[in-house]
């Protein structure tokens, strides 16, 4: 999943992203497009899912930071990966690393006392905190914490949840467990008899590391 075709061209500027958010009924109406972006600046037209203006900036200011920086060394190069699940992690680790792909993993699995855990794990967030080299490696394992995305002790009824960088905790909602993409403020359903979510897909993983994987890709869609 690593590289690919790059993708669309982002808008560089904010009048640039109004401007692609207007009909052409409303130009039709309107005969002016400093009108037709303003009217979709104040939410009268549009999708209705709208970056404010401060906010797109700063993923324009991040988006040419990132462009400018070396290229980070990918911790899955040149090892041996022995596990589906290590398999699965270096095929999207790019993608997490660019902000192509922002995946969310769930794992469950018993802790050194023999207690049932799992936990959603924001990946992207994760490979910018911890020495992935390890878990490539196979030193060590990837495991839940109790400040991932969400967090459950199943033996002892504890619960935990975090937002993370690019994920929003939804935990009180009528369809379950939510996270809120930052991003392109895209909903992922963990539910596994639902609708993963738009540009979402849900992906269990067989393992030999732990009891239950699945992995949950959202393709990340800046500036929409």
């Amino acid at each position: 999943m690593a590289g690919g075709a790059p993708g669309p061209p982002r808008p560089r500027s904010y009048e640039e992203y109004l401007q692609e958010q207007v009909a052409a009924r409303d130009l039709h109406y309107l005969e002016s497009e400093a009108v037709a972006r303003q009217l979709v600046e104040l939410g009268f037209r549009g999708s209705g899912n709208l970056l404010p203006r401060e906010e797109f900036e700063a993923q324009v200011a991040a988006a040419t930071l990132a462009a400018a920086a070396p290229q980070k060394s990918l911790a899955s190069a040149g090892k041996e990966l022995k596990d589906n699940f290590l398999r699965a992690l270096a095929e999207r680790e790019e993608a997490n690393l660019t902000g192509k792909m922002s995946s969310i993993i769930f794992i469950r699995d018993r802790n050194s006392r023999r207690q049932e855990v799992s936990a959603y794990i924001d990946y992207a967030h994760r490979l910018t905190t911890d020495d992935f080299e390890v878990y490539f490696s196979g030193k060590k394992r990837l495991f839940p914490r109790n400040t991932d995305l969400s967090f459950y002790n199943w033996d002892r009824n504890v619960s935990a949840s975090h937002s993370s960088p690019n994920y929003q905790v939804i935990a009180e909602n009528a369809c379950g467990l939510l996270f809120k993409n930052k991003t392109d403020r895209k909903t992922i359903n963990v539910d596994p008899k639902a609708y993963p979510g738009d540009n979402t897909t849900r992906t269990p993983v067989e393992t030999d590391l732990y009891l239950h994987v699945v992995i949950y890709d959202h393709i990340v869609r800046r500036g929409t």
